[in-house]
């Protein structure tokens, strides 16, 4: 498929920080705001970068090129409200917004396949149903082609040889599954191609737009494809539970006569094989040791792959024919590896490629291929470019029972005075722990790492078990282990922090967003001594409710969490899910958090909070529960993040001695409320009551 969407990116952006009170509170102490502490700054002095700097709007993002290579677009502020800009593709200077939108912003579009026009897609108030619209880029002529109520489209299929169809998948009929749709972009015209009766969780079509197969989970947790015959569906492949993260369909050869599969049967890692499909015989094109095999190139003509990425500790790629090599070497001469492609003409001959390191905001740039010329567009935060910012590195972590957890270390600038990759004395750290938990941390630019190492904290990422990318035997090992061995792994890598100077065992903050937001919790009920306060961002605090109340398209997906997370069917997987839930063990917290959520969250529901939040009040425990009314998993809008990273902000300085920006005007427009606990962060109650006051003027 042509276009990319971003649909879910806002989930992690909510990889937020954050510590409670100017001292470490005891269960008995009253709700009262305690005094306010100095920040002790140990850290080499640097200057403060603003937040909105990093965490606003970009000021470009998201930068495609239109099928012809007449255009480019991107997604940029319009009086503060991310929308689509187009610009003749010789004259970026001439660039005008095509949409208006005034609410959350427009996170995920693209160009129609073979098409001059643009799709896009809008929630409302985070509740991730997702409906279609299209905009003519040169007249800004909008059209909503899915005018459904409590419905969420997803994208299935598309081909620039057919321009102007896309096959999506809409779920107004039955909440739980999709059904198919074409729709033909030109007149709006929506044809049922299929009505989804046989409860298939996912579809793949060929080059013609022709449905082949359709996905459906097993009642063990795994998955079966099943190919589209004529008088019915016959089982095509089968994926047990052990294989479902490292097995997967990914397209076909441009004659449909090939199909590219990547599989990790019989093997560890995901490789990539070519099926013909006359036949059944595979071949193996692609593998690697120690990851599963990322994305591939494709020929426009062949439908060939002819590079494909690696990522382990960073993303690398590798040529499979003569082509491969020579555009690689080209993109290494100017980029030094540090590229990716993310978007083409249809021909290929021109490519919009980013160029990011870690300590570099992300650069666009425009690549004609025929010429190997370059033309550098803009940065996605131009105003971070003279900044100083921070170095990630790498590191392996060996986990007590032997697994290699491979990580990443920032550390402030300055540092690391002798270039060794540990800091001259030991320095506070924020373990910042991703969502998923199936998903990763990656090497390359990240706002929070960066805003954390300003303000003075090394910051450590773990891909502990269950991580995605490297191989079954790792993600596997992460079922059924929620507050088990997943949270060894992580209290595995502050010990090696410790073992290698990074910090002390009485300067450690953890936070995170979705899963990262449970392992906050967790690591304050389970191992409460371990951690100096915490921030749970959108994190589920018992996960019986949590699998009783998952969105409704997320059916398919039941089975695969009740065996990776516990099923509530049965006595010991509810036994498990009890013993897992932080909510049961609320009274082991001693140390300081904060809680963020957003009401209309359809994933980790208001009430994953509020039952928390109630827990430690009824047991005298002070927290600070920060609730945004118009969000969902994660803070979208950029007046919410700016809010509640404020809040974060002075909530870690107190916690850890960090640096920190006052809160001041970081309230103006958002949504914040402070259902409990402002008072115990300072100047949270009067930023409040001034915010309060402005808006009713």
């Amino acid at each position: 498929m042509n276009v990319k969407y971003l649909l879910l990116s806002a989930a992690l952006s909510a990889s937020l920080v954050a510590c409670s009170g100017p001292k470490e509170p005891t269960k008995s102490e009253s709700a009262s705001a305690p005094e306010a502490a100095v920040a002790v700054d140990e850290s080499p002095q640097v200057e403060l970068i603003p937040r909105d700097l990093i965490f606003g709007n970009p000021t470009y993002s998201s930068v495609q090129i239109s099928p012809s290579g007449s255009m480019i677009s991107y997604l940029a502020p319009v009086e503060g409200v991310m929308n689509i800009w187009v610009a003749p593709a010789d004259d970026i200077s001439a660039a005008k917004p095509i949409t208006f939108d005034k609410g959350r912003g427009i996170r995920g579009y693209g160009w129609v396949a073979g098409m001059e026009k643009l799709l896009y897609v809008q929630d409302k108030g985070g509740d991730e149903n997702f409906l279609l619209y299209g905009v003519d880029p040169t007249t800004s002529e909008e059209t909503l082609f899915t005018p459904f109520e409590n419905t969420r489209v997803t994208f299935l299929a598309s081909n620039a040889d057919i321009p102007g169809k896309q096959i999506i998948g809409i779920n107004n009929r039955d909440p739980r599954w999709h059904d198919v749709y074409e729709l033909d972009v030109s007149s709006g015209e929506l044809t049922l191609l299929f009505e989804n009766t046989e409860n298939f969780g996912g579809f793949s079509f060929d080059n013609d737009l022709k449905m082949r197969f359709g996905q459906k989970a097993t009642s063990i947790g795994g998955f079966e494809y099943y190919k589209k015959a004529a008088d019915g569906w016959e089982l095509f492949l089968e994926v047990p539970p052990e294989d479902l993260y490292t097995t997967g369909l990914a397209g076909f050869s441009k004659d449909n006569k090939t199909l590219y599969l990547q599989e990790s049967k019989g093997r560890d890692t995901s490789a990539l094989f070519a099926m013909d499909l006359a036949t059944g015989d595979k071949t193996l094109i692609a593998e690697n040791e120690r990851a599963d095999i990322g994305g591939t190139w494709r020929d426009v003509d062949t439908g060939e792959p002819y590079v494909y990425s690696v990522d382990y500790d960073k993303t690398r790629y590798f040529a499979l024919d003569q082509r491969g090599k020579e555009l690689l070497a080209k993109l290494d001469e100017r980029f030094g590896g540090n590229f990716a492609r993310v978007s083409t003409t249809r021909d290929e001959s021109v490519w919009v490629v980013l160029n990011s390191q870690s300590n570099q905001v992300a650069t666009y740039y425009t690549w004609d291929v025929k010429s190997n010329s370059f033309n550098r567009l803009f940065a996605t935060r131009p105003a971070l470019e003279d900044q100083q910012l921070a170095l990630m590195t790498p590191e392996l972590i060996n986990s007590r029972d032997g697994l290699t957890l491979v990580s990443y270390l920032t550390l402030p600038v300055g540092a690391d005075a002798d270039g060794d990759g540990r800091p001259e004395k030991p320095l506070p750290l924020v373990l910042n722990v991703h969502g998923g938990p199936w998903a990763r941390d990656s090497y390359g630019y990240r706002p929070t790492p960066q805003w954390l190492a300003n303000r003075g904290y090394a910051v450590l990422q773990v891909n502990f078990r269950g991580s995605t990318g490297f191989g079954k035997g790792f993600v596997n090992a992460g079922d059924l282990e929620w507050g088990l061995k997943m949270h060894d792994d992580l209290i595995d890598a502050i010990d090696w922090a410790i073992k290698e100077s990074i910090t002390t065992s009485d300067k450690i903050a953890i936070m995170g967003g979705s899963y990262g937001g449970y392992a906050t919790l967790a690591g304050l009920t389970i191992t409460p001594d371990r951690f100096a306060c915490g921030v749970d961002i959108v994190g589920p605090s018992n996960l019986e409710t949590l699998l009783a109340s998952i969105p409704p398209y997320w059916e398919s997906f039941r089975r695969v969490l009740e065996k990776r997370v516990g099923d509530p069917n049965t006595e010991e997987g509810l036994a498990l899910l009890r013993a897992a839930s932080p909510l049961h063990k609320v009274a082991n917290i001693s140390k300081p958090l904060l809680i963020g959520q957003g009401a209309n969250d359809p994933r980790v529901k208001q009430a994953e909070s509020d039952q928390i939040v109630a827990a430690m009040q009824e047991n005298q425990i002070p927290v600070t529960y920060a609730l945004f009314p118009d969000e969902g998993h994660g803070f979208a809008r950029p007046e919410n993040r700016l809010a509640f990273y404020g809040v974060a902000e002075g909530f870690l300085a107190h916690c850890l001695g960090g640096k920190f920006e006052p809160i001041d005007d970081d309230l103006n427009g958002s949504s914040l409320t402070v259902p409990v606990g402002a008072s115990y962060i300072q100047g949270l109650s009067e930023a409040l009551e001034a915010f309060t006051f402005e808006k009713r003027g």
